[in-house]
């Protein structure tokens, strides 16, 4: 009876004990949507119209679903300024951090922390990435539920076809366009193919030059330009869409234009920009990271693009043909499918606003 009676006390201390270690295990891994204020980190590559603006659409995006910066969450922005070194070094420390969620905005810091969180100690949503399939972080094409299960976000393939077609309708005569773009970048490799692909079917020549960094940007204008370039196309290039004033000023002195996929400051001085509205696409990825952070699993929802969920944004710069040593003009098809049109009259913006749509939340 005694030894029966002490094997029970024993049993009993030794479930006491297992609920204890597991409560307290539970509690060192309390979610997002227990705490008080949610702790938010998000990770830019380089300093750009594109990125800025998307990182601009995540914190509204986040406020919109509950979670604004200084109240009811604590929102952390780093920059890693085009330095791959600094971007690798900054996700190691986010990573390590007393972070709920990063978010990141690019292809180079999507791949940053993915590499460094691939023990998922942070929940993480990317956003403003062209093809997040091609970068090696281990998402399928074929499998959109495919991804780690502490990883999910959304991808954004900008329109490369219809900046050549409306470049190429402003002057029928275009043969040969110049571009330059960074090999270490899978996002520029995958814009550059889709821009060959275009050009083949346009019969226009694609001269390339590659770079891998700002420094080198002024001296691969200039190739493309020897080799008889007659405008210059902007890819969605990192290195490439940070150094835009100093494509501009450069191309302004061979009397050619420039165009990209990449609309920012409508008379900064590129003749075409045929893209999308970069603001909304962070609200969508904002909407996405709340509906984690509020207890969505990531494992539940699938990898997509929302390019048909965003406004295209095309900005038609007619005064920058001033001065140019072919007759280009603003065609008709490109003045009706402007957004925003400059002029001698100003700057005429008819950009239509759309907001993030937040996925329904699953909720303890």
């Amino acid at each position: 009876m005694w030894l029966t009676f002490k094997r029970l006390a024993l049993g009993i201390s030794l479930i006491v004990l297992t609920s204890g270690v597991l409560l307290l295990s539970d509690l060192g891994r309390q979610t997002p949507a227990r705490r008080s204020i949610a702790r938010i980190a998000i990770l830019q590559h380089v300093s750009s119209p594109v990125l800025d603006d998307g990182i601009t659409g995540m914190i509204q995006g986040l406020a919109e679903h509950g979670f604004t910066k200084g109240t009811t969450a604590v929102i952390d922005r780093y920059n890693a300024e085009a330095d791959m070194a600094v971007g690798n070094a900054i996700a190691r420390q986010i990573v390590s951090g007393d972070y709920d969620l990063v978010m990141t905005s690019s292809t180079p810091s999507m791949q940053a922390v993915a590499n460094a969180n691939r023990d998922g100690q942070v929940l993480h949503v990317f956003g403003v990435v062209a093809d997040p399939f091609s970068a090696g972080i281990g998402l399928d094409r074929a499998d959109p539920m495919k991804h780690p299960k502490h990883m999910v976000g959304q991808s954004t393939f900008l329109p490369v076809d219809e900046a050549f077609r409306l470049m190429k309708e402003s002057l029928p005569g275009l043969t040969n366009v110049g571009t330059a773009w960074n090999p270490a970048e899978t996002n520029s490799r995958a814009f550059v193919m889709a821009a060959r692909e275009v050009c083949r079917k346009l019969g226009i020549t694609l001269l390339e030059a590659n770079v891998d960094n700002t420094s080198g940007v002024v001296q691969a204008v200039q190739s493309v330009i020897a080799r008889g370039a007659q405008a210059f196309w902007i890819p969605g290039d990192n290195v490439m869409m940070s150094t835009i004033p100093t494509i501009v000023e450069t191309i302004r002195r061979a009397g050619i234009p420039a165009f990209s996929i990449s609309p920012g400051k409508p008379d900064r001085g590129t003749f075409i920009d045929v893209g999308l509205d970069f603001v909304e696409v962070g609200r969508l990825a904002g909407a996405l990271a709340a509906s984690v952070l509020h207890g969505t699993e990531p494992s539940t929802i699938p990898i997509r693009d929302v390019l048909d969920e965003v406004p295209k944004r095309i900005v038609i710069n007619a005064l920058a043909l001033k001065g140019l040593k072919e007759p280009w003009r603003v065609s008709q098809a490109a003045r009706q499918a402007a957004t925003v049109l400059v002029d001698e009259t100003g700057i005429h913006d008819r950009s239509p606003t759309k907001p993030a749509d937040l996925p329904s939340p699953a909720r303890d």
